[in-house]
This record gives C-alpha cells, structure tokens and sequence, in this order.
C-alpha cells in the first residue's frame, strides 16, 4: 500500500523514463522529417503548393534553410534525450515548439507534413513536460 503512495516509486520511475524515451524518439522522427522537408524546398521547389498571397511569405528555398537547420537541432537533442539530461530536455521543449511554430507558418506550402510535424512537436512538449526533473 505504501508503494502506490510513494512518489518515488519504481512505476512512477518507469514512467518518468518511458515518457522521455517517447519524446527522444519522436524528436529524432520530427528531425527527420524535417530535414527530408527541407531538402525538398531547397532542391526540387515544385513538388510544394504556391500561395501567392500569403502573410508570412518566404521563397521555399527560405522555407527549406529553416526546416534543414531546425531538424538538424531536433535530431541532437533527440540524441541527447537518450542521456536523460535536464539541458536537453529544456532544449527539447525550446526546438519542439519552434518546430512547432515553423510548421504552422508553412502549413500553406506542405498541409500534410506541417501537421504531422505539429502534432508530434505536440506531443514531445507534453512529454517532456509532464516528467518531473526527480522523476528522471
């Protein structure tokens, strides 16, 4: 009875460490994913959609600079997720949400892959979040 009780229980531990596994590997998937989208932008333009009249205008060679340097940050602190560290876990949640931010900026140019990004940047946050720095 007092195990279930005790914050600092061998559940709560698995948790904690399962959660940071979680968010590590879909860092690594959204760093992927954004450097395929950024090779794309960057070399071979046409397979995006043109909008014209858009706010937040760039060339989708602009676009792709940023996605490659953004995913290239993700997959190293993914990496350095492994190692269960308190920078990368506060570098996690600081490069999930500019991922995230970038992605909603550019969902005009690449909607499927925007939101897919969005929602595993959604997801790292949380997991990243929810994990008390004792838990760990």
């Amino acid at each position: 009875m007092s195990s279930t009780l005790n914050p600092h229980s061998e559940t709560s531990q698995a948790a904690a460490g399962g959660l940071t596994l979680f968010a590590a590997v879909m860092m690594l998937i959204a760093g992927f994913v954004d450097i395929f989208r950024g090779i794309m932008a960057i070399v071979h333009d046409n397979v995006f959609i043109s909008t014209p009249d858009y706010v937040f205008k760039f060339s989708l060679a602009g676009w792709g600079w940023i996605h490659l340097f953004l995913g290239i940050a993700a997959l190293m602190v993914g990496v350095g997720l492994f190692r269960v560290s308190l920078w990368a876990r506060v570098l996690g949640v600081i490069i999930a949400a500019l991922l995230l931010i970038v992605n909603f900026l550019s969902i005009p140019y690449y909607p499927l892959w925007s939101i897919v990004v969005i929602a595993l940047c959604a997801f790292v946050i949380w997991a990243l979040c929810v994990v008390r720095h004792e838990d760990v």
